[in-house]
């Protein structure tokens, strides 16, 4: 039944692409079908995206295979968020960032742990990985968190200092990131059970394997680019329609699209007793968003949108993030789980995003 639904509702969900540029050339007024449209049909391509990196992971193994899974397991996220940015959409794009990390420690997480603790009474995985990973995320907290300091004790000193900040500790994170995959995908990889690559003929995927996945990652990339054009010309307009504020949607609705994939393979892992792969999924995936995904998106902020984009998050956003990453670190400190932790993490998800939803525009 489970292998059916995956093949039968991704080709189902796949019929919405067509659709969502249809209402886009027939009836473009009616936003929130667009929208709607457009979040259904930017699931199963996530999903395909996060496959054809899997498979080339794989065979290239090692460095250019986590490079490969940050771009394109966060392709989503990043196009969406361009594209925002284009549009002068820059609070949207930071809702989107703060929605995936407290998403995917929480919600994701969290659903992980409950969804294998009903399985398995007590779950364990590797400390050493886990807490590198909840370190990373403290550090994208200071990140966050001096800019934000600085703009309002500094507010006088104007603009374009202000941005000159942002944009070198951008730089600091990008460059903290790089040096983690070096550390967890070459020096110490031992520590956190990467395997070395595979060779052109071992027992990896197959060079038929191979091209297919390319072609399956440049397709879907290819495809997210136009449906998410979409979404983001419809997102104002469906917010005003639907009585939310442009916040709610991206912390909530946007970042949930963009991480689709991986909420989906989390859960299954744990519910097959790998919790190690589910925590670096979570954890990871958060990461990758605060150190590669947002610096890159204020590199790009110079190049496409009406004005760059700055760190200056709103006070809630620093808070649920800060709750956000408290959470995980008290839930992964001893190295095992269970169904319990995965509820206490999905209260706390539940509660932030209340919070987001009655925060005044």
């Amino acid at each position: 039944m489970m292998s059916f639904l995956r093949r039968h509702g991704q080709l189902l969900l796949l019929g919405f692409v067509p659709v969502a540029i249809g209402l886009e050339l027939v009836i473009p007024e009616n936003h929130t079908a667009i929208f709607v449209a457009s979040v259904l049909a930017i699931l199963p391509l996530a999903a395909s995206i996060g496959r054809a990196t899997e498979v080339l992971a794989e065979r290239l193994g090692g460095g250019i295979g986590g490079l490969l899974n940050a771009t394109f397991g966060n392709a989503a996220e990043l196009i969406i968020g361009a594209l925002a940015l284009r549009e002068g959409l820059i609070d949207l794009v930071k809702a989107s960032l703060t929605g995936s990390i407290i998403g995917n420690v929480l919600l994701v997480f969290g659903a992980a742990a409950f969804i294998g603790g009903l399985k398995h009474p007590t779950q364990k995985f590797n400390r050493t990985a886990a807490g590198m990973g909840t370190t990373m995320l403290l550090l994208s907290v200071i990140g966050l968190v001096v800019p934000a300091v600085f703009h309002r004790l500094a507010h006088g000193s104007g603009r374009p200092v202000e941005l000159k900040l942002d944009t070198e500790i951008a730089f600091v994170l990008f460059a903290t990131y790089c040096a983690s995959l070096i550390f967890t995908l070459r020096t110490h990889r031992d520590l956190f059970g990467v395997a070395a690559p595979h060779g052109p003929h071992g027992d990896g995927p197959g060079t038929s394997e191979v091209k297919r996945a390319v072609f399956m990652l440049l397709a879907s990339t290819a495809a997210v680019a136009v449906v998410s054009e979409l979404l983001v010309t419809s997102v104002s307009a469906t917010a005003k329609d639907l009585g939310m504020t442009n916040l709610f949607v991206g912390v909530v609705i946007v970042a949930l699209v963009g991480n689709a994939a991986e909420h989906f393979s989390a859960v299954v892992l744990a519910a097959n007793d790998q919790m190690d792969a589910a925590i670096g999924i979570a954890v990871g995936s958060s990461t990758q968003i605060a150190l590669f995904v947002a610096p890159a998106l204020i590199f790009l902020s110079y190049l496409i949108a009406p004005q760059p984009m700055d760190l200056l998050f709103t006070t809630f956003e620093l808070v649920a993030i800060g709750l956000s990453v408290l959470s995980i670190a008290f839930i992964a400190h001893d190295g095992e789980t269970n169904w319990m932790e995965g509820i206490q993490l999905l209260a706390v998800y539940m509660i932030l995003s209340l919070g987001f939803f009655f925060l005044p525009g």
